[in-house]
């Protein structure tokens, strides 16, 4: 297996089995090394987070709604799977097409899309009052959403120097945020504007004449929480699109055959941050004449790309399916393929039930202890506030030599899977706040090094759709995850939790197979 980047160590022979376009991609990448951590690459570290803020802000939305809702609609809980499944379904579609469209038309436009796509769906759906309006318009947010997470570390790691990688893992602080900043509103918003917890729907067979039943006007709560979601979204949307002048990324101008573009965009990244660029054109026409040497740099690539890397021709229309088919294009490459689809699977297939069903579940167990629905909606954002924590010990332990990707994902993958195992069991106040805490900070960190250790385990020139794929099958498995787990909440509480924590310890497994030089960087 090889890659592009992470270029140090090699004598200068290695580097004449490297085609033009990766050593081209190479003087790129020590540009921005010598550029440093500049004020353009926090810009697109900041909005790329944003990103990451989108995708839980409102993923953690649906299962804050669902009470409020099913009360007002009426709906069984068997159907309530189907709002987690119809936003997962969006999501599916948006990782995979977004993923591919990132490699075709460019990360300027997929990096606008998906947030203009959300925001324009998203504050519409405060304004529906049937259940089948409901499920449209949440599949089109999700698909909005669903590309984010791929485009954005892609973007970041492109412009980030290698020695400021860590930051990819950090942007999955920005997820934690998102749940916060949704748990804060909904506790605003939903136990002072929703019915009374007793009364059903005025949509329910059962009810009698006269009757007190819950109404839209009575329960706005749930639609007051959508519509500042949507206004954050088109802030967002806003901020990248208006105030922010975005850069396409250099790797993928090259990859279209446009140089000049490309050194254009140097510029534009090296006068932003107060710096001069080095590289001109006569550098990249160097490469062809003096490929040891260009423009006094000298050139000592730590990893070489395979030899059906360096078939794989930027500039043709067929390149699209080249990339699918370089996945595949040797024994380590096909082993990390079918090893990360796998955990993206299972990772989404557990906290996808975990964060759609788990509000549900700690609302009617704190019920069953006389928990009010205020204290309930409190409990959520302390809850969820050790993501956060989670996410900066993720990034910690990745930077730590002795523990690394794979001993973080592993051992932060088991304590979620325990986590959910010891909240099905214990039934307290306490114990609901502590394990639904420890859950969340697991998940969070595990996260954390996956999302920003994927993109780095595959080349460049096909980290857009490698990143897209593996976020497709994880969005896939959260189709129909909660479908099961509905099924499974109609007849028992806890079975859920258990269905939750079962696709995490097939992560590990997972996990605990990968490769030994899939833990290092591609450059």
């Amino acid at each position: 297996m090889s890659g592009e980047g992470d270029l140090e160590g090699l004598k200068d022979d290695d580097f004449h089995s490297l085609s033009l376009y990766e050593k081209k991609s190479y003087i790129i990448t020590k540009e921005f090394d010598a550029m440093g951590m500049g004020k353009y690459q926090w810009y697109i570290w900041s909005l790329c987070g944003l990103g990451y803020f989108l995708d839980l802000l409102w993923a953690q939305a649906f299962g804050l709604v669902a009470s409020p809702l099913q009360q007002e609609l009426g709906f069984s809980d068997g159907q309530l799977g189907n709002i987690f499944t119809a936003f997962s379904s969006g999501l599916c579609a948006g990782a995979f097409i977004w993923g591919f469209l990132v490699d075709i038309i460019g990360r300027r436009w997929a990096f606008n899309g998906t947030v203009f796509t959300t925001c324009i769906f998203g504050l519409c759906l405060g304004v529906p009052d049937t259940y089948s309006a409901i499920l449209v318009l949440t599949a089109f947010t999700g698909f909005g959403i669903g590309g984010n997470i791929p485009i954005d570390t892609t973007i970041c790691l492109e412009f980030l120097p290698q020695n400021r990688r860590f930051l990819l893992a950090l942007l999955s602080i920005f997820q934690p945020l998102g749940v916060v900043v949704c748990s804060g509103i909904a506790y605003g918003f939903i136990p002072r504007h929703s019915c009374a917890i007793d009364l059903k729907s005025c949509k329910a067979a059962s009810l009698t004449p006269g009757e007190a039943c819950c109404s839209k006007a009575e329960n706005y709560g749930w639609r007051y929480l959508m519509f500042t979601l949507g206004a954050i979204s088109l802030l967002v949307f806003v901020l990248r699109f208006v105030v922010f002048t975005f850069q396409e990324s250099p790797r993928f101008l090259l990859a279209k055959g446009k140089d000049e573009a490309a050194l254009k965009v140097l510029h534009a990244v090296a006068k932003t941050n107060g710096r001069e660029c080095h590289i001109t054109m006569e550098t990249f026409a160097a490469l062809e004449e003096q490929p040891s040497t260009v423009s006094g740099l000298a050139i000592a690539p730590n990893r070489i790309a395979s030899a059906k890397d360096s078939q794989l021709s930027p500039s043709k229309p067929a390149a699209g399916l080249a990339r699918l088919k370089l996945l595949f294009s040797t024994p380590t490459l096909t082993r990390l393929t079918i090893l990360v689809w796998l955990i993206y699977a299972f990772d989404y297939w557990g906290f996808s039930v975990a964060g759609s069903f788990l509000p549900t579940i700690l609302a009617r167990k704190n019920s069953s202890i006389n928990v009010s629905i205020s204290e309930t909606y409190r409990d959520y954002i302390l809850i969820y506030l050790p993501g956060i924590l989670g996410v900066a010990l993720g990034a910690y332990m990745v930077s730590t030599p002795r523990v690394g990707r794979k001993w973080a994902m592993a051992t932060s993958s088991l304590l979620m899977a325990i986590a959910l195992f010891l909240f099905a069991a214990i039934n307290t106040h306490a114990s609901n706040i502590g394990l639904n805490a420890l859950e969340y900070f697991f998940q969070s960190m595990f996260n954390a090094v996956l999302y920003g250790w994927t993109p780095e385990a595959f080349p460049a020139r096909i980290r857009g759709t490698a990143s897209g794929l593996a976020s497709f099958w994880g969005r896939l498995f959260s189709i129909f995850s909660p479908l099961i787990a509905a099924h499974l909440l109609a007849t028992s509480l806890n079975g859920p939790l258990y269905l939750a924590g079962a696709g995490v310890l097939v992560c590990t497994v997972a996990i605990l197979a990968l490769p030994k030089k899939a833990m290092t960087s591609m450059g």
